[in-house]
This record gives C-alpha cells, sequence and structure tokens, in this order.
C-alpha cells in the first residue's frame, strides 16, 4: 500500500520498509537522523521512483491524486498573507468544493472556534498546531503525516492530540515525534531512524521492551506504571 525499496541519499541509507492498508506508523529518531526527509520522500516533496502508493510509483500520480492519497503536515505553519483567518486558511484545506458544515464541525471538534476570525500570524505556536491538524481533517487524504504536530502543545492539548490519533476521524496516521510517552501509548508501529539508517522496523510491543529502550536511548528510560520516565 505504502512501499519504499532501497531509497538512498546524501541523508538516508538504504531505506526500505512497507505498510499496509490500515497501519498506522510512528517514526522515531534523534534530532538529524532523516525523519523530515523521510517523510517528505514517502509523499514525493522529494522526488524518488522508489516509492510506490497503492501500487503506483508515486512519482507517476498526477498531483490532485496523490494529493488525495497522501498529505504532509509540515512541523510548523508558515504563513505570508498577515491578513488570512483561521477560517479562510482552513477553506483553502478542501481539495475540490467547500462543505461549510463539514468545516464548522471540525472547527467545533478541534475546539478552535474562539480563533476562528483571528489572523493566522498572530496565533500561539500551539494554536498554530491545532490549526494544521484541522486542517489535516478537512483535506482527509488517505495517509496524512505529521512532522512533530505535538512539539508546541501544552497537556491538555496534547491530550486532545492523542484522542485525535486515537479515533477515526483521520485515516491512516504517519507520525513524527519527540514525544515517547505519547508513541508507547498510541500502539502504532514503531520505525526508529539513527545516522539515516532504520534501526528499528516493527511492532509498538517488541520497540518498547526495556532492553531495546537502554540500547536505543542509552539507558536512559524506564517504563514505570505504563509510562516512560526518564532516569536524571
Amino acid at each position: 500500500m505504502l512501499e519504499i525499496n532501497k531509497f538512498s541519499s546524501f541523508i538516508l541509507k538504504d531505506i526500505s520498509f512497507s505498510l499496509k492498508e490500515n497501519e498506522n506508523l510512528i517514526i522515531l529518531g534523534e534530532n538529524g537522523a532523516g525523519k523530515s526527509t523521510l517523510a517528505r520522500v514517502l509523499c514525493n516533496l522529494l522526488e524518488s521512483s522508489k516509492v510506490k502508493l497503492f501500487n503506483e510509483n508515486i512519482s507517476h500520480i498526477e498531483d490532485l491524486k496523490r494529493s488525495e492519497l497522501i498529505n504532509y503536515i509540515p512541523p510548523y505553519l508558515d504563513i505570508f498573507d498577515e491578513y488570512l483567518t483561521v477560517y479562510e486558511f482552513l477553506e483553502l484545506s478542501f481539495i475540490s468544493n467547500i462543505d461549510v458544515k463539514r468545516l464548522d464541525n471540525v472547527i467545533r471538534e478541534v475546539g478552535i472556534e474562539k480563533i476562528k476570525n483571528r489572523s493566522c500570524v498572530n496565533l500561539s505556536s500551539g494554536e498554530k498546531q491545532l490549526l494544521l491538524l484541522a486542517s489535516s481533517m478537512i483535506h482527509n487524504a488517505r495517509i496524512t503525516i505529521f512532522d512533530e504536530l505535538t512539539a508546541n502543545m501544552d497537556i491538555s492539548r496534547l491530550k486532545d492530540a492523542y484522542s485525535f490519533f486515537s479515533s477515526n476521524l483521520l485515516r491512516q496516521k504517519i507520525i513524527i515525534t519527540h514525544n515517547l510517552d505519547l508513541a508507547f501509548h498510541l500502539k502504532y508501529k514503531i520505525l526508529f531512524l539513527e545516522d539515516g539508517k532504520i534501526k528499528f522496523f516493527g511492532s509498538s510491543k517488541d520497540f518498547f521492551k526495556q532492553e531495546n529502550l537502554n540500547i536505543f536511548y542509552n539507558n536512559s528510560l524506564k517504563i514505570i506504571d505504563g509510562h516512560l520516565v526518564v532516569k536524571l
């Protein structure tokens, strides 16, 4: 369904893995490991002939169809129009005709009614992340890649994001994150990158064994009462 086969670049080295339909994935790794680069390759923002999407070479899929199949949500929101409001930004998230009822429902579900008429450039970093989440729900691609969506969210918003990721409101998801507790509780498949190479690809249950945490995180983590705790 989504497959990359022997992709290499200046950053990534011999990357191969596949996801079945409805399998969700979390990509982990230190800063500079190649996580964002891999995400951009998977959705063809960095062109490659090594990726197949629904059994078709992604580089051969025309732009509109590809946008319906896979969507990349960047780690932060860049807005160049200082007058563009939250509501107007979300209107632009529709692939075709604007569905006002659906738009209003998403705004309510994400909890951004109070900011829907504000200028996007005046939002806090956490509010911008919520706007990106709402945009992804409106776009509603078959696969959505989230690149550090939760990085600037406070605790309550992070809990809301967890609820969205756990629900069926979003379809198939690939999440890049440094939040290991979030990764641990979502129970998605795990891909761990180190220096551009895949060091682990498998189930959440296998990845979060203490012996693997010791290897990948240098004996700095323990699982206590169902949560990951840093050993300071």
